[in-house]
């Protein structure tokens, strides 16, 4: 049993309907510090819900998203906006990268909002990019990357500030076997050397093969 002093995530009686058609059903579990935990499920069954939920970008119509002992639905916006720039990351399957930047200035963009030195910044950078094997697509542009260069760069840019919580839908979604293997391992990496809580939505059996625990999700519901 973890510590109740690791727990990173506690999700309790979660609930969220649009209109008639209920979503998320009395949804709830923990994530320790360090833990790498999958949700799997059909389409449909709510897990993009959810992610978007303990995200802070939809509100729950009931139950209680805790992060690092605090309640997010009682945070001010501007508090929990903070969080998802530095400890509560998000990667997307749309990776919502900016189109004008180039892809270690994407990279560089949280920290940037976080104030951080220019020379902090720059090395900080140039070993992510390495990690993820971007270091030679520095310059290019969203626009110029492959799908699979795009998710590694997504990655990149959630990593980059040694979040608390990882949220990842798809995480290896737009990969090949090898580089799949390759996201998979650093993000075990992230969560062995800065104590990073991982949550992965997937469809990949190997990728939720390589987590500590898996979550059936069906119907809204976790299932038992």
């Amino acid at each position: 049993m973890r510590e109740e002093e690791e727990i990173v995530l506690q999700v309790k009686g979660l609930r969220k309907a649009y209109g008639d058609q209920e979503v998320l059903s009395n949804v709830g579990f923990t994530i320790a510090r360090a833990e790498r935990v999958a949700i799997v499920g059909p389409s449909g069954s709510g897990k993009s819900t959810l992610l978007n939920c303990l995200a802070g970008l939809e509100s729950p119509d009931a139950g209680l998203i805790k992060f690092l002992g605090r309640n997010l639905q009682e945070m001010p916006e501007s508090e929990v906006t903070a969080l998802r720039r530095g400890q509560l990351t998000s990667v997307f399957q749309f990776f919502h990268l900016l189109p004008t930047l180039q892809a270690s200035e994407n990279v560089e963009f949280p920290l940037l909002l976080r104030n951080e030195k220019r020379t902090h910044r720059r090395q900080k950078v140039e070993a992510v990019m390495e990690e993820v094997g971007l270091a030679h697509r520095a310059k290019a542009l969203p626009s110029e990357l492959s799908g699979g260069e795009m998710q590694r760069l997504a990655i990149a840019r959630a990593i980059i500030t040694e979040p608390a919580l990882l949220l990842a839908d798809e995480p290896t979604g737009s990969l090949d076997q090898s580089n799949s293997r390759r996201i998979l391992e650093l993000l075990n990496t992230l969560a062995e050397r800065h104590g990073t809580a991982l949550l992965i939505v997937t469809h990949d059996p190997i990728a939720s093969s390589d987590c500590e625990r898996i979550l059936h999700m069906l119907d809204g519901r976790l299932e038992k």
